[in-house]
């Protein structure tokens, strides 16, 4: 049997070949050795013995087995040769196939590239706004300090904390939490460039495969047997040496740069939608900020003179809170003393349990709950003794208020001339704009 054994990988192409090639052989080498057993029984007659040992019927087989076996050759050469055609064309229609391929993963890999770019501009100007937005700031955050210090610079008998101290207070941490906030947002939008930019060049480095992967096909797929002598080939030492990739794991590797491209584009959509209702929502409640304080600056100019009755009414107040919250402190003491003593009583009953003989000293249920009620009333003690500290600290606030509340009593007066006159001379020419 002859078989024709290639060096090279057999596809499906050359593996239908290889098959045909060793039935036809098969078929010959059958044929023949009928012709020749049919020749040997049917010349036994005639045979003529020459010198050499053949005789002149078996010259005549070996020269008909040779003719047809030229026959067999020549069939045998001539679907080579279409087998070799059929390979050249499926071999172009993949490549072809695979070049159109290659140039639609491009086209989504530029599409990506230029919405990146777009995107990485328009978070590059949003970063400039958000600068400016917290040098806007400096501004307003300078008149409340100010005013502040203004305030402060009373006596100490005349420094209460009322509506417009509160009012300052909250401008001041305001415009503090805006442009700490916006100093954060500048990093979040400049970590986002960077992620853009690592998008964008991971996407320009598959483009510059592609472009490369694109060309090299294109080559293959214009090139012919006769091609082959003037074709450039690739240095082998000049590519570095990988695994081959699956169909799969190229679709992959692409799917996932325009994945992640897509993602950043996603999030810088988003980031830049937040930022600008963050934007506007700062500035606007700054805005609302500053005209509250402005307004609680006239109505406390308004209302110094009722303020007082008003301030003793809740003096009287605070004292009465003050007196009930002592009550309940010293109910908590007891109700922590009344409970020491069962959790005394408990533990002294496990303590004697413990004398029991070995052989008594089961876990009985009477000792599950024993045990539950040391627990239990450790439980309870703790949390009588945290309320006690909430107490203590509940009437230290109502002693604050109660020295505050008398202080404003006294200065009310004095308020006047800072709110009315000083305060309102520094707040005036503020203009709070939109970012």
């Amino acid at each position: 049997m002859y078989v024709i054994r290639l060096n090279e990988p057999l596809n499906h192409e050359r593996h239908k070949m290889k098959i045909s090639v060793e039935v036809h052989f098969h078929s010959v080498f059958v044929f023949l050795w009928s012709v020749t057993c049919w020749g040997k029984m049917s010349m036994q007659g005639r045979n003529t013995q020459l010198i050499g040992g053949s005789t002149l019927e078996s010259i005549e087989v070996i020269r008909n087995q040779s003719k047809l076996f030229r026959g067999e050759c020549a069939r045998l050469i001539e679907e080579s040769s279409k087998a070799c055609k059929r390979l050249q064309v499926d071999d172009n229609e993949r490549l072809d196939h695979r070049v159109r391929d290659i140039q639609f993963v491009k086209k989504e890999l530029e599409l990506k590239l230029e919405e990146n770019i777009s995107e990485t501009d328009g978070l590059i100007a949003l970063q400039d706004r958000v600068t400016k937005a917290v040098e806007t700031c400096k501004g307003p955050l300078r008149v409340t300090v100010l005013c502040m210090d203004e305030r402060n610079k009373r006596h100490p008998s005349e420094k209460l904390h009322d509506e417009v101290s509160k009012e300052l207070v909250k401008e001041g941490e305001l415009t503090k939490g805006v442009m700490s906030l916006l100093q954060r947002v500048v990093k979040q939008i400049t970590e986002q460039i960077r992620l853009n930019q690592t998008a964008k060049f991971d996407l320009e480095q598959d483009l510059k495969e592609k472009y490369e992967a694109h060309h090299l096909d294109t080559s293959c797929a214009t090139m012919t047997p006769h091609s082959l002598n003037n074709t450039q080939m690739l240095n082998p030492t000049t590519v570095p040496p990988s695994s081959p990739l699956t169909l799969v794991e190229w679709e992959r590797s692409s799917d996932f740069n325009i994945a992640k491209a897509e993602q950043q584009k996603t999030n810088s959509v988003a980031l830049r939608a937040l930022v600008e209702s963050l934007l506007a929502q700062t500035a606007a409640d700054m805005q609302k900020q500053f005209q509250a304080t402005s307004t609680a600056l006239q109505q406390n100019v308004q209302q110094i003179k009722s303020a007082k009755s008003q301030m003793e009414e809740q003096l009287t107040k605070v004292l009465s809170e003050f007196a009930s919250q002592q009550k309940i402190r010293d109910d908590l003491q007891v109700a922590i003393t009344e409970n020491e003593h069962f959790l005394s009583l408990a533990q002294a009953r496990l303590e004697l349990r413990k004398q029991r003989p070995a052989k008594e000293r089961c876990h009985d249920p009477a000792q599950s709950q024993l045990l539950a009620e040391v627990g239990q009333l450790t439980n309870q003690i703790s949390k009588l003794h945290e309320t006690v500290a909430e107490s203590e600290e509940q009437q230290r606030a109502l002693v604050r208020c109660q020295l505050e509340l008398q202080q404003n009593i006294e200065v009310k007066a004095n308020l006047l001339y800072v709110d009315e006159v000083i305060c309102n001379q520094h707040r005036a020419p503020t203009v709070i704009h939109n970012f």
